[in-house]
């Protein structure tokens, strides 16, 4: 008797550990999974999200829009604009016990930067000429030309700090093998379905109140929804309109609908017919209703564009609408020499963007009322980045669907990024080039001056918004279901969903 007692006193106690430790693990379900667990190789916000808890940049974006030290303790800019003094935290080590140091920052800005590397992002620091360290914790980095949104671009996710010795030790590995200074550590990647972190518990900051976080790929709606419903998943990204009303009426679950910095479009391939000629991008733009799309595909949680970027960005200036004009885009159509319509082929992903191959379903539906036929093509996120970014020679996708959230919070990111001409084919996919648009955009990254860069990003966007490059579809919000027993979960406008302050009741 007395050892049947013990023995169930002892499984007791195993089941209350393991389900304790398993009730320490906060389960996030994206539509897609990560696509490197490089930070400087990385493009896509899922993969930031789960990048932003394994690594850390020197200067942080708060969701309030306030640039603030992370790794670093502070800046100085010269007095004439062309250096940066940077002071670093001495108490952080990697997930290997490497210590935080100024030489190891270096080498990692000379990855990123590295031309023959040709990280996409690489040109958020391409004005830094020299860096130096000065001791241990301090580094200066010389710049060629005074660049206004030098501290900004530091917050971005691709500049954070890699350990160049990782790097070597791995190679061509070091995307599945990261090693950096967040409060969470790789523990287990299981390609397309589920990727696991555990607490860094040597983490120079507070702690986090979970010991683990597992990101789950789930595409499908549905799934992603009924996971947070049942409680197999704490958080669910990406509630579709429909669903709103019904999740966020279970009473162990809160629908969370957060402002957020990205813009939804769907680019033209200026070198490829009939994406040569404005006035066809811009017949297009007229055709499609924008504020339908808004309302009845995406239930309200989005607002129709009027600027290449969206509102609260430095530098966001109002410049449109095009309104819904199905006239005026048959004859700019006739004019072009398709009065007798045309057939084009639209991309557009599935389960990457909020109601994404819905909303490409009505773009097709309303371009038919003018003749034109949209054929839709959707393939996998991480072969559809690979396709939509091939170099001139070799383009082949005609138009596509994406996203861009300037994640810096100055229009620098989400202009120069996508409309310069020195940025195709990656991530100016559109191949848009206007010697104008580059100048205003150049002079608007070096000017100190901020009323002066305002005015040249609202002259570039003008002509930006004219040439039409895109189709100008709206900026989206972000719907987020979070069960009620999570505390701390950040859902950032810069959308990423990060559990490092969160807790578990």
């Amino acid at each position: 008797m007395l050892r049947s007692t013990l023995r169930l006193a002892i499984a007791l106690l195993v089941a209350f550990t393991l389900t304790t430790a398993v009730a320490q693990t906060i389960v996030i379900a994206q539509g897609t999974d990560a696509v490197t667990l490089d930070p400087h190789n990385s493009t896509d916000s899922p993969t930031a999200t789960v990048l932003s808890h394994i690594y850390e940049t020197l200067y942080d974006l708060t969701p309030e829009g306030e640039i603030v030290p992370l790794l670093a303790t502070g800046a100085e800019m010269s007095e004439d604009g062309l250096t940066w003094t940077l002071t670093l935290r001495d108490d952080v080590v990697f997930h290997n016990g490497a210590p935080l140091t100024a030489e190891v920052v270096k080498g990692s800005m000379e990855r990123f930067t590295d031309p023959d590397l040709a990280f996409t992002f690489a040109f958020l620091l391409n004005r830094i000429d020299e860096m130096v360290v000065i001791d241990d914790h301090t580094i200066e980095f010389r710049l060629s030309d005074t660049f206004a949104p030098f501290l900004a671009h530091l917050t971005h996710n691709s500049t954070a700090i890699v350990h160049p010795d990782v790097v070597a030790e791995f190679g061509e590995d070091f995307p599945e093998n990261p090693v950096g200074t967040g409060p969470f550590q790789l523990d287990n990647w299981q390609r397309g379905e589920r990727l696991d972190l555990t607490r860094f518990d040597d983490y120079w900051g507070e702690l986090p109140g979970v010991s683990g976080v597992r990101f789950l790929t789930v595409p499908e709606d549905t799934t992603r929804m009924a996971l947070v419903e049942t409680g197999e998943a704490h958080v669910a990204v990406r509630v579709p309109p429909q669903d709103v009303a019904r999740i966020d009426a279970n009473p162990n679950v809160t629908v969370e609908n957060v402002s957020g910095v990205r813009t939804i479009y769907v680019y033209f391939n200026h070198l490829m017919e009939p994406f040569d000629d404005v006035r066809v991008r811009q017949a297009i733009n007229y055709a499609v209703d924008k504020e339908l799309i808004v309302e009845f595909v995406m239930g309200g949680a989005a607002r129709a564009s009027d600027a290449p970027v969206a509102p609260g960005i430095f530098g966001y200036t109002p410049v449109g609408p095009y309104a819904y004009d199905p006239e005026r885009a048959r004859e700019l159509l006739a004019e072009a020499g398709y009065a007798d319509g045309l057939t084009i082929e639209l991309w557009s992903p599935t389960g990457r963007y909020p109601q994404d191959i819905q909303v490409a379903e009505a773009i097709q539906g309303q371009l038919a009322e003018v003749g034109v036929n949209a054929e839709i093509t959707s393939i996998d996120w991480a072969a559809y980045l690979v396709a939509t970014a091939q170099p001139a020679a070799d383009t082949y996708v005609p138009m596509a669907l994406l996203g861009w959230g300037t994640v810096t919070g100055d229009a620098d990111y989400g202009l120069y990024a996508l409309f310069h001409s020195s940025q195709a084919p990656n991530p100016n996919r559109a191949f848009y080039s206007n010697a104008v648009v580059d100048d205003l955009l150049d002079a608007a990254r070096t000017s100190p001056d901020p009323s002066l860069r305002q005015q040249l990003y609202a002259d570039a966007q003008q002509i930006i918004w004219n040439d039409a490059p895109w189709l100008f579809l709206y900026s989206e919000s972000q719907v987020v279901a979070v069960r009620d027993n999570v505390q701390g979960f950040i859902i950032h406008p810069t959308e990423r969903f990060l559990a490092t302050q969160a807790s578990l009741d």
